[in-house]
């Protein structure tokens, strides 16, 4: 009896700690503002006006593996190459809106 309580408990005790909450999306409607404003000019229709094959569209997002929430809200927070950076100019929530945006369109086909 007391192995089966051990078992159970520690059983219990994996589960606790390897449950993830699952990512909240954010609102695409503000995405899609937010997007228009600050997005747009370098990614219209979800292309790239300075890399053309680093575009928004789902061949590209999951070719390099910018096809969830976590990977557009890094790359929209810190920048990389040719991109700026927008973790100074947008807050947390924005980032995550406009990375709903872009998954949404990418799925839709923008």
């Amino acid at each position: 009896m007391r192995k089966l309580l051990s078992v159970v408990m520690l059983a219990i005790a994996v589960l606790a700690f390897s449950w993830t909450r699952p990512a909240l999306a954010g609102d695409a409607d503000n995405g899609a503002k937010i997007f228009s404003n600050s997005c747009a000019a370098c990614h219209i229709g979800g292309g790239n006006v300075i890399m053309a094959n680093k575009n928004l569209k789902k061949e590209a997002l999951d070719k390099y593996a910018m096809n969830s929430l976590e990977a557009i809200t890094k790359q929209v927070y810190n920048g990389k190459n040719a991109m700026p950076a927008f973790g100074g100019r947008l807050n947390p929530q924005e980032i995550e809106d406009v990375a709903t945006y872009v998954l949404e369109k990418s799925e839709k086909g923008w």
